[in-house]
């Protein structure tokens, strides 16, 4: 396999390095994630202006046209400066979901404002029963002529404090977890009866519940087919998958490059203790961790680009690795740089919570590895 980055890849990387380095640093995402938002939409604008809210998109409304790797090259950068505008919610999920599914008015109405910054979207999947499963949906979505009634909550939506527009799962026929039977809709996130209730994680990301209270909309708004939004989502969220994993990737780079700065400035008993070879050995250990886990996301993005029969294997593969080799990179780097670690006021403590956070997205490495297993021996 080839590796090598394009030189519009390289191009893509050194930018979204450039401004994590000059203009992301540790004080402006503090200052951002205690801010009533969490989201700066200045530095959003920005993201706009540089190009990248345009990757994934079709050429035909603005975009540019990239694939799992363009993604893949910024997620990584961006996880290296824990960056909390919400490229994930908006432009991966949201914008992701009306690229596949989405009828051409939609894409022509909803796609050119993604892409030049005045629209922040996001989906809203997840229930309060439903974990990870995506097919257990108990919100519904009445017929009412040429109109559709939803009624429910989701909970835990990405960006849905300062979301414009939101694409919501409901059920449209079938039980509570059959995959038949799911629809989605387009939603202003002002519509008469929708409330928000907006809220910190641990990782200083902003989320909400949002309740839905009759809420109607045009069948118009139906995204995809109706009773078939399952497979469109679980396409969507395989994609989401890579570039969370991408993201953890560039946070457990940082989190070793900072483990072993620290030890070589860190004295103990009047010498380095990056000097003490069972230390070393330590270090060795999460620099192999973070290259098996590197490895396995350019298998997964290979087989995705390439559409290889094993690509939702290879993913779920990936998803257990990247948590395993999460947790070994983020509890050495805690338990080198001693007591302050987990501090607020260390950076160290904030990357292992958004590792934290990462592994119970869209499933954690319990559920990944059962996927996996009834895959590849079932």
């Amino acid at each position: 396999m080839n590796f090598e980055f394009t030189e519009e890849q390289v191009m893509l990387r050194d930018s979204v390095a450039r401004y994590v380095q000059d203009d992301y640093d540790w004080d402006t995402r503090v200052a951002i994630a205690n801010s009533e938002t969490g989201i700066d939409r200045a530095k959003w604008q920005t993201f706009a202006e540089l190009g990248w809210l345009s990757i994934p998109f079709a050429e035909e409304y603005g975009g540019f046209g990239g694939d799992a790797v363009d993604v893949m090259v910024v997620m990584e950068e961006l996880g290296k400066g824990l960056v909390l505008e919400p490229y994930l919610a908006t432009v991966l999920l949201y914008g992701g979901l009306l690229q596949k599914g989405g009828n051409p008015e939609q894409q022509a109405a909803q796609i050119p404002p993604i892409i030049d910054g005045s629209t922040l979207g996001a989906f809203a999947y997840l229930e309060r029963q439903s974990r990870y499963e995506i097919a257990d949906v108990k919100t519904t979505a009445t017929a009412d002529g040429d109109n559709f009634v939803l009624k429910g909550e989701k909970v835990v939506v990405f960006n849905g404090a300062n979301a414009d527009q939101l694409i919501v799962s409901a059920r449209t026929s079938g039980a509570q977890s059959d995959e038949q039977g799911i629809s989605l809709f387009l939603i202003p996130a002002d519509a008469a009866g929708v409330e928000r209730v907006s809220y910190r994680m641990m990782d200083g990301q902003r989320v909400a519940n949002v309740v839905l209270n009759d809420v109607t909309v045009p069948a118009s708004n139906l995204v995809g087919t109706q009773d078939a939004g399952h497979e469109l989502i679980a396409a969507v969220v395989q994609e989401a998958n890579l570039a969370l994993a991408a993201e953890a990737i560039g946070i457990m780079q940082q989190l070793n490059a900072k483990t072993l700065e620290y030890t070589k400035t860190r004295e103990q008993f009047g010498v380095a203790i990056g000097s003490f070879q069972a230390l070393q050995h330590r270090m060795v250990d999460t620099f192999m961790s973070f290259e098996q886990a590197k490895s396995l996301l350019y298998r997964a993005v290979c087989a995705l680009t390439d559409d290889q029969e094993d690509e939702v294997q290879a993913i779920h593969a990936l998803r257990v690795m990247v948590d395993k080799a999460g947790k070994h990179i983020f509890g050495e780097a805690i338990q080198l740089h001693g007591g302050m670690g987990i501090t607020d006021e260390l950076d160290i403590g904030h990357y292992a919570k958004r590792l934290m956070m990462i592994n119970t997205t869209f499933g954690n490495r319990d559920y990944h590895q059962a996927k996996f297993n009834a895959l590849r021996y079932n």
